[in-house]
């Protein structure tokens, strides 16, 4: 099973996927944002295409293709299910990483979690991301994107506690 938490940085991402990891039986959590540090780390700008030379490491053509083949063989390997909390609003790197999530594990559940632009910035805040920040500008491009139907199935988080989006999530997954 893989279990995907799409959302806004603030929406709740990781604090639901930390919660929900012990919640399910032989699970971890596969965070692509680490194979983004690494390549931005290992490939310097002027290696990259123009294109590619932007702040968010999800315009690197490699980062979209390396989660996708890094994730098979970690479920090849390890046998895990996969929890993976991740920011993915640019439909051309989603619909590249939830196809190809799919062939690795046709049991793959997509949440995308939701808030207002208000209550992102209020997180961010609480959290403390510098404000006006590289998360705090990508919020107003986050909230209109995630208003596509291809997101769903949408959590709602504005007024939700962790502990309700984990119950959403796992009568979800679990009702098969």
């Amino acid at each position: 099973m893989i279990i995907m938490i799409n959302g806004a940085f603030g929406s709740g991402k990781t604090s639901a996927a930390e919660a929900l990891q012990p919640l399910i039986a032989n699970s971890m959590i596969y965070d692509p944002e680490e194979i983004g540090y690494m390549l931005r780390k290992l490939l310097p700008e002027n290696c990259r295409e123009e294109r590619e030379r932007t702040d968010d490491f999800q315009d690197i053509d490699l980062w979209k293709i390396l989660t996708v083949k890094t994730a098979k063989e970690v479920k090849q390997k390890y046998n895990r299910h996969l929890i993976i909390p991740m920011t993915i609003y640019k439909e051309e790197n989603f619909n590249y990483i939830y196809n190809g999530l799919k062939e690795i594990d046709q049991d793959i559940h997509h949440f995308c979690l939701t808030a207002t632009e208000e209550t992102i910035y209020h997180r961010l805040a609480k959290r403390g991301d510098e404000y006006g920040g590289w998360q705090y500008q990508q919020a107003p491009k986050c909230v209109e994107a995630f208003k596509d139907e291809k997101f769903q199935t949408r959590i709602i988080t504005d007024h939700l506690e962790t502990s309700e989006i984990i119950e959403l999530i796992l009568r979800k997954v679990l009702s098969k």
